[in-house]
């Protein structure tokens, strides 16, 4: 079979290896399509906290089950799923008290392992989940949603809330819907005038284009000077941080969901003086898979809105190049695999 991987920064191959046996609790999944995630771009760029090479990338993907065993727990053949990737120890503090999405040894697919990027993958059975009819494309959308979801969930967004999300990317714009769904009032916040552009498109009721506007100005015109009730970060950046800090109310809340690795110097007492509440957001629980489908196939949201490419598995140098050499006509590219 053939898969994708990414030998050094800057490099991108297609090679062939052997399709997996089926393991004892595992179904073989053949991966249909696979979404390019932000940290699957860092690992191609030499910027990714958690790469390391060679690396098959890829976690967001959807897949048809063509093999399970005993003990398939619904999971049966033909079925058209997705999985959690967030592979955890079971063992640690964090797993012990039911904390998985930030077990002390995660290891997220395409990131600190192998990941989806091959045309069949052994996974075990209790990490997959029925798409529920959704369509292929539509559910390889359902993992990095369940990423801006579960910091939504971790900051309680409810509706009424002011929030604001800072960075307009893919998980920028995931939020915004996510938020949405929770009947908050959504800003958003960034440099790149197509990707604000698109968060209208989705529902923001408004943005900020950092680059030229005064952000503290805005901050205070569109809040009446209160500040955001929730501030989401989702770029990794000390700025896009300290812009949070600032334009959180008092008492307000920030999630940061930006993975980065640069360090922040910031006046720390702005936190106490506000009493912020902040609140790391990793990965993703089951429930939030199983909810975010069920809410997509209701017609909560449209997550193919953010798709702006899809590649053939042959393709996936150029995939990883365009993506490189041109992010701002870009958001969510997606290779087909199978």
């Amino acid at each position: 079979m053939k898969y994708i991987v990414i030998p050094e920064p800057g490099k991108v191959e297609v090679k062939e290896m052997e399709k997996p046996v089926l393991q004892k609790g595992e179904a073989i999944l053949k991966v249909l399509y696979g979404g390019i995630c932000g940290s699957d771009m860092g690992t191609y760029k030499g910027t990714f906290l958690y790469a390391s090479y060679p690396r098959i990338p890829g976690h967001e993907f959807s897949a048809e089950v063509v093999e399970v065993g005993e003990n398939s727990h619904g999971i049966k053949k033909g079925m058209i799923v997705t999985a959690n990737p967030y592979f955890n120890c079971g063992k640690c503090y964090s797993c012990r008290r039911g904390f998985v999405n930030c077990c002390t040894s995660n290891q997220t697919l395409g990131a600190q392992r192998d990941g989806i990027f091959r045309q069949y993958y052994s996974m075990p059975i209790e990490r997959i989940y029925d798409g529920k009819g959704l369509d292929a494309l539509t559910l390889a959308m359902i993992e990095p949603f369940c990423i801006s979801y579960h910091s939504v969930q971790r900051t309680s967004v409810k509706a009424g809330d002011k929030v604001l999300v800072v960075g307009a990317g893919p998980i920028g714009l995931f939020a915004v819907m996510a938020a949405k769904l929770k009947g908050a009032e959504v800003y958003v916040s960034d440099m790149m005038q197509n990707r604000l552009d698109k968060a209208l498109e989705i529902g923001a009721a408004g943005v900020i284009r950092t680059d030229k506007e005064d952000f503290a100005e805005r901050v205070k015109a569109i809040t009446s000077g209160d500040g955001f009730d929730v501030c989401i970060e989702c770029v990794g950046l000390p700025q896009t941080f300290q812009n949070c800090i600032d334009a959180a109310a008092f008492r307000g809340r920030i999630g940061l969901v930006g993975v980065g690795k640069q360090k922040l110097d910031f006046a720390f007492t702005q936190i106490q003086t506000k009493e912020l509440d902040i609140f790391g957001s990793r990965n993703a629980l089951k429930k939030d898979f199983i909810e975010l489908i069920d809410l997509v196939k209701s017609g909560g949201c449209d997550v193919t809105r953010i798709i702006t490419d899809v590649y053939e598995l042959n393709e996936a140098e150029k995939a990883f190049t365009d993506m490189a050499n041109d992010p701002n006509s870009r958001l969510k590219s997606v290779i087909k695999i199978g």
